[in-house]
């Protein structure tokens, strides 16, 4: 049975060596980058099933080549990891903004940096055969199996992880959920996020929604809901 193929983009030696013994043990094949300049074009020459991307790389950054990444129809799909040494909360809130399904910081244990991989290919996975039936609530119409939501008959560009939580919450109305039930149903139980970002995600939800960004109802003190 072939094994998924990784794109790995770091521009420290020891690092690429490191990421590339212990995934090779696990059996991926590990396709290598140096530099931002050229990944995407990369990507879509290979179509790996998961980038794990650093975010400080000489010529174009990490951030911009996932923008990158997430713009286009044929590499939008295909999970990001970020691998990066910054403590900064604001990096990491951009590249979940900008659609990364998670991240690591410098040091890391192989062993977490490997389970990671395992859950997003995983979850991955689980996405592709999640049912592909349209939810209509409201003027909404979202269309899981194409990735899309209309508004009154006009489509909504949303990242991902907006997507995500849009139908998460869409799918019980009423119901309300923590900021963690939301990280744990869109990203999985292991993925460490902060309360912040997923308040970034419910803003650019809610400004791409415009008229119709009120559905989604803060609840003080506990988290969010869609409204009945």
């Amino acid at each position: 049975m072939a094994k998924e193929k990784i794109l790995v983009v770091d521009d420290e030696r020891n690092i690429l060596e490191l990421i590339n013994y212990h995934l090779t043990k696990e059996g991926y094949i590990v396709i290598e980058s140096t530099q931002g300049d050229g990944v995407f074009q990369k990507a879509k020459a290979v179509m790996p099933d998961l980038v794990l991307l650093d975010l400080m790389l000489p010529g174009m950054d990490g951030l911009e080549v996932c923008k990158q990444l997430k713009k286009d129809s044929q590499t939008q799909y295909i999970p990001i990891i970020m691998i990066t040494a910054k403590g900064d909360e604001s990096d990491i809130v951009s590249g979940l903004e900008l659609g990364a399904d998670d991240y690591v910081t410098k040091p890391f244990s192989p062993k977490v940096l490997v389970a990671r991989v395992r859950t997003a290919l995983r979850r991955k996975k689980k996405d592709n055969v999640d049912d592909k039936s349209a939810l209509k609530i409201h003027e909404l119409l979202i269309h899981p199996g194409r990735h899309e939501v209309l508004v009154n008959g006009k489509a909504v560009d949303l990242t991902y992880t907006e997507f995500s939580i849009l139908q998460f919450l869409a799918r019980r109305p009423g119901w309300v959920y923590s900021r963690y039930q939301i990280v744990d149903a869109v990203r999985g139980d292991d993925y460490p996020v902060t309360e912040r970002s997923v308040d970034v995600q419910i803003v650019g939800l809610r400004k791409k929604l415009g008229d119709f960004g009120h559905y989604i109802e803060t609840v003080r003190g506990v988290g969010y809901r869609f409204k009945e």
